[in-house]
């Protein structure tokens, strides 16, 4: 029987990170932000010769988070550059320790970079990247979708459409720029649309304070819906606790709160939710991720698959990823490339029976399309090359 001869050394010899913005189809309402456009950074390394790609992507700017496109192609093609030039890409757990401590925090530049090395060097094997992480324990996750049109009527008629197609039967709702009693009436009335039908959960982006999420989570629990990412600001772990106390029948997820382990054990330690939405930019890429989702498991924590709406590229990446973490309670919302316009990839995700399936080519799965690239980037590339 023939042995598997690894690669040698692949030595880093290129690091690019590019920023893009790709249109969206249809105005995305979130209560920090509206988003008609993704701003997105493609990260390519060239390491022995094969290339491998990351993608971070920021909604509405720097709105969600503390990091810009801008920023995180600045410090993904300087400052981490200048620490990975020459390093071998097959060392990945150095990469990723390396990567860690050349900036403070950066969790979404740190993430796009390591998640392109693992790709490169999934590539250079022959294996899918979910391979190379050990193997996936399942092909194919849940996936939800986002109603996020503002308007009743109009999400009810497109989460319609989903169903017909197949492609989801579980909603979520981006709630809290409108007054709560508006909002509560939007959601309850989707709710009792598709009651029996489909799951209905809601997302307020820590728009709500405390008072104000424990008048108005009843209320919502009574209309139907099963669980309610991030009601009140990520540093308010004790609320959490206490509106998660106070509403047993709902599911809480911890979101902008939850982005390293030590973040994740302080919501175990304080009982302060009942789900962790992982995201590798959080997280800032696979051992990061790998450390959270542990933490919730071991907790007895229900996993989500979260997104920060990446194109085909860091979509893929984190797929791979999420299907060797093991079960998903609450599914995944992996549907960033169905609501762009267009692609950075030349493939696009497969999405059918309700379900996101992994693709079978090396890798992530997908190449990068230059001429996309070209026509969406909004600067040039910051490329260095080693002395």
């Amino acid at each position: 029987m023939p042995r598997f001869t690894p690669p040698g050394r692949l030595p880093i010899e290129r690091i690019e990170a590019i920023p893009a913005r790709v249109p969206t189809i249809r105005p995305h309402h979130l209560s920090f932000a509206t988003v008609d456009a993704m701003d997105v950074v493609i990260v390519r390394v060239t390491a022995g010769g094969i290339e491998g790609y990351g993608e971070a992507s920021t909604i509405g700017g720097p709105r969600w988070g503390e990091e810009s496109p801008e920023g995180i192609a600045a410090i993904a093609g300087t400052y981490l550059a200048e620490a990975m030039l020459g390093q071998d890409a097959m060392a990945l757990n150095t990469a990723e320790d390396r990567i860690a401590r050349a900036v403070r925090g950066n969790h979404f530049a740190k993430a796009a970079l390591c998640m392109a090395l693992h790709d490169a060097v999934a590539r250079a094997m022959g294996l899918r990247l979910a391979d190379l992480l050990g193997g996936p324990l399942a092909t194919a996750l849940p996936l939800a979708w986002t109603l996020a049109s503002g308007d009743t009527a109009r999400d009810i008629e497109e989460g319609e459409r989903m169903l017909g197609l197949r492609r989801h039967r579980d909603f979520k709702l981006k709630i809290g720029a409108k007054a709560p009693e508006v909002d509560v009436a939007h959601v309850s009335a989707i709710a009792r649309a598709f009651a029996g039908r489909a799951s209905i959960r809601v997302d307020v982006n820590q728009a709500w304070d405390e008072p104000t999420a424990a008048r108005w989570l009843p209320a919502l629990t009574d209309a139907g819906v099963t669980m309610a990412e991030q009601p009140v600001p990520g540093w308010n772990v004790p609320a959490m606790a206490r509106l998660q106390r106070a509403n047993p029948r709902l599911a809480i997820m911890g979101d902008e709160g939850i982005a390293t382990p030590q973040d994740a054990l302080r919501h175990v330690t304080e009982a302060a939710c009942h789900a962790v939405a992982l995201k590798p930019a959080k997280h800032g890429g696979v051992a990061g991720t790998r450390a959270v989702a542990a933490i919730a498991r071991t907790a007895g924590l229900g996993l989500y698959g979260g997104t920060m709406l990446e194109g085909t590229i860091g979509t893929l990446a984190s797929l791979h990823l999420y299907s060797t973490l093991g079960d998903y309670a609450w599914g995944t919302e992996l549907f960033g490339p169905l609501l762009l316009r267009d692609s950075l990839a030349t493939t696009a995700i497969e999405v059918r029976d309700f379900a996101i399936h992994l693709p079978d080519a090396p890798g992530i799965g997908t190449d990068l399309d230059t001429d996309k690239l070209e026509h969406f980037r909004t600067d040039r590339s910051r490329t260095l090359l080693p002395a």
